[in-house]
């Protein structure tokens, strides 16, 4: 059983692995390029902002360093994990730019080695990159060869920004991909010896595994965009009403309940190009992926079909209030955020736009720009609004109050696409409450369904 691990890379998912691998009693070297990062690391500090790392990184920092030296690490560790940048190409796919020079150094760092020593990638990759794009790099500048000198495996996280500890350390199962037999064992007994509840392990060749992964995260939008698609049914029938139809659909155990709210779409540095990704792939291979095309291609849309469907006549000029501009709750990340996309949206229309987060204003502010203005106070940002747009299920928007919203004399419209405030909002004077996936007009949508029936 190996004692010391390595990290390559101490970005949110790097750093977060590595602090949580050093709870479990194991001595970690982290190694990155940032030498603020590595020191950070060494200083008792995250090296990033995510949900309890610092605590974790001070709490363990007897057994937890962090180098940049790459040879340091490798002679030093069993096992190395390395969590890089892949960052899409023009045609849709995942660059190894970062991940091949990272395996460069971890090969020349292996030439000096005599012990077994296993390699894992788990950066997210398109099938063949491990074995065709990575493993010769290896090869060729360590002389050595996987397999009989070191081991090697595929293993991407299941993990979430805002809550990537919790994920690691806890996930549904986890997913090896193996270069033979014995790199997957060793893997899969660090897994059990890291993870508090020693979750399943599902072994599989290294292709099996990065297709795997890629389909683990598109197949999660689908439902995100089905569950979106049928919020805008709801609309339009009367008494319509998402939450109920998705908690029916939730009990049926091939469906589940997770990942079905519809209000807006996903976004974030993960899902929305893991379905560009999966489109290159089936093309390159000679076939079509369009479930996923379609995904990506109706997500993109819902900042400008929300504001189409829900008939807002906001005059030019008038001033909206976005709250929400990170891509989730607890997350300072605003990649494809769909508050930022409204935001954007919303003041092409003539709108001017002020703006709220808790965690991403700075880079939100500066992804906006002439777009809006991003406000640090919730409270200034609504008393300025007519119009409120709720684009997160953030703690601090469930906890607004009628009396945060109302002002004398002005009608404010309240747009939730979470449908929070529902019980505090709806039906009190001086607000139009606008509940994104419920039906508002059943006067009109039974005639709807009247003419349907009676053509």
């Amino acid at each position: 059983m190996p004692h010391t691990y390595s990290i390559v890379g101490l970005g949110k998912l790097g750093a977060s692995m590595a602090a949580a691998i050093a709870s479990r009693g194991f001595n970690v070297i982290g190694v990155d390029v940032n030498a603020h990062a590595v020191d950070a690391v060494n200083a008792g500090r995250a090296p990033v902002q995510e949900t309890g790392l610092d605590d974790l990184i001070a709490a363990n920092r007897e057994r937890l360093r962090a180098t940049t030296s790459h040879r340091e690490a490798i002679l030093d560790s069993d096992v190395t994990f390395v969590i890089v940048p892949t960052p899409s190409d023009e045609s849709g796919g995942f660059s190894l730019q970062y991940a091949a020079w990272a395996f460069g150094e971890i090969g020349d760092a292996l030439a000096q080695k005599a012990g077994y020593h296993v390699v894992v990638l788990t950066s997210t990759v398109l099938p063949g990159s491990t074995r065709y794009g990575l493993l010769p790099i290896l090869e060729q500048r360590s002389g050595k060869t996987c397999g009989a000198d070191f081991g090697l495996c595929y293993s991407p996280e299941f993990i979430a920004l805002g809550s990537v500890i919790r994920d690691f350390l806890h996930p549904d199962f986890t997913l090896v991909g193996e270069f033979d037999e014995r790199s997957g064992r060793a893997l899969e007994a660090a897994y059990a010896a890291i993870m508090p509840k020693q979750p399943p392990c599902r072994r599989m060749t290294l292709e099996n595994a990065e297709l795997t992964k890629i389909a683990v995260n598109t197949f999660v939008t689908t439902k995100v965009a089905y569950a979106n698609m049928l919020a805008d049914l709801c609309e339009r029938i009367p008494g319509g009403d998402v939450d109920v139809v998705s908690d029916a659909l939730g009990f049926d155990a091939r469906i589940g309940r997770k990942y079905l709210t519809g209000a807006l779409g996903f976004g974030g540095p993960c899902f929305p190009r893991d379905n560009v990704a999966l489109g290159y792939l089936a093309r390159v291979l000679g076939t079509r992926a369009d479930l996923a095309e379609t995904t990506d291609r109706t997500n993109r849309a819902l900042a400008g079909t929300v504001l189409e469907r829900l008939r807002l006549s906001i005059p030019h000029g008038a001033t909206v209030a976005v709250l929400g501009l990170a891509y989730k709750p607890f997350s300072h990340v605003i990649e494809e955020s769909q508050g930022i996309a409204l935001a954007k949206t919303l003041s092409r229309h003539g709108a001017r736009v002020v703006a709220h987060d808790p965690l991403a204003a700075a880079l939100a502010s500066q992804e906006l720009k002439d777009h809006g203005l991003v406000l640090d106070s919730l409270k200034d940002c609504l008393r300025q609004a007519s119009v409120i747009v709720i684009a997160t299920p953030d703690p601090a928007y469930q906890a607004l109050e009628a009396q945060d919203i109302a002002r004398p004399g002005v009608t404010v419209t309240v747009v939730d696409c979470w449908r929070l405030l529902a019980r505090k909002l709806s039906g009190r004077p001086g607000i139009n409450y606008v509940p994104v996936g419920r039906s508002t007009d059943d006067v009109r949508n039974a005639a709807r369904l009247s003419a349907l029936w009676q053509s």
